[in-house]
């Protein structure tokens, strides 16, 4: 169906990426402590924040990638040589972090989460939170130009489906911390092994797309 705008292995990529959003991030984190700190409706505005600058930044990608990939061609393959290596560097960072916690990581108290929702205009802070993420803009182009070809369609509209679904996932995984709150929260305290083991999983998921894309798989 998406293979005439240019998506490619769109069953892998939806794995992926429903890997990449389950990750702990400062987003999610953000969203989590939020809700539990203050209740549901400010983990709405809260999400609703996370929500609008990652849509502005896929937007951008998807604008400057169609671009690039149309008018250089060559640099398509450049790209995937330099996303390989960031993503292998991902992965191997965040199996580093596992194997030496910080007593954040190991012990997320409910002092800590209370530390990140000081301020009372959480859409805004959301907002800046995500879009001050220089590191999104690359992410993005390394793990979405897996799934794309530059010879079918617009390069442009492929990222904007894989975009969409990417947001998808997220909708209902913020959502999902909203309503699952403190007691979430207080699951991954007591049980680490989970965090851990997602974590764990979406390292070696990187790690396989950097080989992947070093070596032209498709």
């Amino acid at each position: 169906m998406f293979e005439n705008v240019g998506v490619i292995n769109l069953g892998t990529y939806l794995l992926g990426a429903l890997f990449i959003i389950l990750l702990p991030g400062p987003n999610s984190l953000f969203v989590l402590a939020t809700a539990a700190a203050k209740g549901i409706r400010p983990g709405y505005f809260a999400a609703g924040g996370i929500l609008v600058g990652d849509t502005i930044l896929i937007m951008l990608t998807a604008a400057g990638a169609g671009t690039l990939l149309q008018t250089v061609p060559v640099l398509f393959y450049l790209l995937r040589a330099i996303g390989a290596g960031y993503l292998f560097y991902l992965g191997v960072r965040i199996l580093w972090s596992l194997a030496r916690p910080t007593p954040e990581q190991t012990n997320p108290t409910p002092e800590i989460l209370e530390q990140q929702v000081k301020h009372n205009n959480y859409f805004s802070k959301a907002l800046v939170l995500s879009l001050l993420n220089p590191k999104a803009i690359l992410f993005l182009l390394s793990f979405f130009v897996q799934f794309v070809d530059p010879s079918k369609g617009h390069p442009w509209v492929a990222f904007m489906v894989l975009g969409g679904f990417l947001q998808l996932f997220s909708v209902v995984y913020l959502f999902t911390l909203i309503f699952g709150g403190a007691r979430l929260a207080d699951s991954f305290r007591k049980q680490r092994f989970l965090a851990v083991i997602c974590n764990a999983a979406v390292a070696i998921l990187f790690i396989v797309f950097a080989v992947r894309m070093a070596f032209g798989v498709a």
